[in-house]
């Protein structure tokens, strides 16, 4: 089991630092949002798998603020990208 939750730590851990990276490198407002979601599910993941891990479900209203904070924040960054598509035209 320790093998197993190494291997997974190592995994996320990866996959943070590489989401973090296209935050900040990326070089449209979209990948900077499509990473921002990566990272926000990861963080679900995590979550998720040390509630599954513990056997306990205190996470749960964490887990539905992040998503709804992914949700509103994709849903912003649309907008805004829709409304400046709209006046370059």
């Amino acid at each position: 089991m320790n093998i197993l939750l190494l291997v997974i730590m190592v995994v996320f851990g990866l996959a943070a630092i590489l989401a973090v990276i296209r935050i900040v490198r990326g070089p449209s407002i979209l990948d900077r949002a499509v990473a921002s979601d990566v990272l926000l599910t990861e963080v679900m993941c995590v979550l998720g798998a040390e509630m599954a891990i513990n056997g306990h479900t205190r996470s749960i209203p964490v887990l539905l603020i992040i998503a709804a904070i992914g949700v509103f924040g994709s849903i912003a960054v649309a907008r805004f990208v829709a409304r400046r598509d709209n006046t370059t035209q």
